[in-house]
């Protein structure tokens, strides 16, 4: 598909780049130490970015996937933490975009655009790659529903003023007893965690959650009973297309350091990019990025278009992804000893970049859609 950015999308970019360079990068290294940065988070959603994919009629951008991915891409240029903690929130958002009711859609999507942080609760403990294991249970009561069970490794997961949560409905049915519940932060019953001392990624809230007998009224199933975890996989498309569109973000930004370090480091009376062996590590190192780029823009081209996207946005992240650590492992190669230093960024976003060959799909669960879907 040609891509081709429309004149407000291309001003969307550079607003993106610009608050990036001035707000998110120079808090990259403190949210690493210190976790997430509640005084960033304001000046984002102040921005407008937090409803980028939000309809006009509700107060939002009135964005695609393709502008959610622009602002994911610029922004994991100066921090991973900051576009996976935007993707999680977006995802969530746009679970209810999709598949609330009206009703749903008049509550939550002004609360997106304002700056209210949404979660999207899948994983557990037991059921990660095997989504449809999940043994958190909602039962239907003459006045709503009750909700037990808990999930682990939920982005957003400590910060987030909703969550949206999977659980079993139907066991009997499996994935299709699956459906999806809406509660906010204050829900009785509602236990967080403590917040996760991950590798990388640490300025985005990781916690578990628990739920014990929490009561929720009709109305906080989002959806249809039953189609929770069909709901899950179609929202999982667009995850992956962010998650791509951030891996080529932190290779960019590696490769941008180890552009500056090449410059300035000098070995037998030059510089050490005019030695070839490191010379060349820009070429592999830029073509790849370019082709991150361009998969996981394609496939948000193809979701905003309305088609299915499932094979192009699991081919993007399963690229970007591996490529996405062998790049920053490179720039930090040109480092020398020095990128074995935390007083050198490039280290980080090692750790940053690996996260995400996990996160959204592991990097065997996506080869098997890749593949099942080529050979079918």
């Amino acid at each position: 598909m040609l891509i081709q950015l429309t004149e407000e999308q291309k001003m969307l970019r550079d607003m993106a780049r610009e608050f990036t360079k001035n707000e998110i990068e120079p808090r990259d290294r403190w949210m690493d130490d210190n976790g997430f940065d509640w005084d960033l988070y304001r000046k984002i959603a102040a921005a407008g970015f937090m409803g980028a994919n939000i309809p006009e009629q509700y107060g939002g951008g009135g964005g695609g996937i393709m502008d959610t991915t622009i602002i994911a891409h610029e922004f994991a240029k100066g921090s991973a933490s900051i576009a996976t903690f935007m993707g999680g929130h977006w995802l969530a958002a746009n679970l209810i975009l999709e598949n609330g009711t009206e009703e749903q859609r008049q509550k939550y999507m002004p609360e997106a655009v304002a700056g209210k942080i949404f979660a999207f609760g899948l994983t557990e403990s037991s059921a990660g790659s095997d989504a449809a294991g999940i043994k958190s249970r909602a039962v239907e009561t003459e006045d709503g529903w009750v909700l037990d069970g808990s999930k682990a490794w939920i982005t957003n997961s400590g910060v987030a003023d909703y969550y949206i949560i999977l659980a079993m409905t139907d066991p009997e049915l499996g994935t299709k007893g699956i459906s999806a519940f809406l509660l906010d932060k204050d829900t009785e019953g509602l236990a967080v965690g403590k917040f996760e001392e991950k590798m990388g990624c640490r300025g985005s809230a990781t916690c578990e959650l628990a739920f014990s007998n929490i009561k929720l009224p009709k109305e906080a199933l989002l959806g249809v009973r039953g189609k929770g975890f069909k709901m899950a996989m179609e929202t999982l498309d667009i995850g992956r297309i962010t998650a791509a569109a951030i891996c080529a973000g932190i290779s960019e930004h590696a490769m941008n350091l180890a552009k500056v370090y090449a410059n300035e480091r000098k070995a037998f009376g030059k510089p050490i990019k005019a030695f070839q062996g490191v010379a060349f590590r820009f070429a592999d190192m830029y073509a790849e990025i370019k082709a991150m780029e361009f998969l996981a823009y394609d496939a948000a081209a193809t979701k905003d278009a309305g088609k299915r996207c499932t094979l192009d946005a699991a081919a993007a992240k399963l690229f970007a992804t591996e490529h996405a650590v062998q790049i920053c492992i490179q720039a930090q190669q040109v480092f020398g000893g020095n990128g074995y230093s935390k007083e050198y960024d490039v280290e980080r976003l090692i750790r940053d970049a690996r996260g995400w060959c996990v996160m959204e799909g592991s990097t065997e669960i996506l080869r098997m859609i890749v593949s099942g879907t080529v050979l079918a």
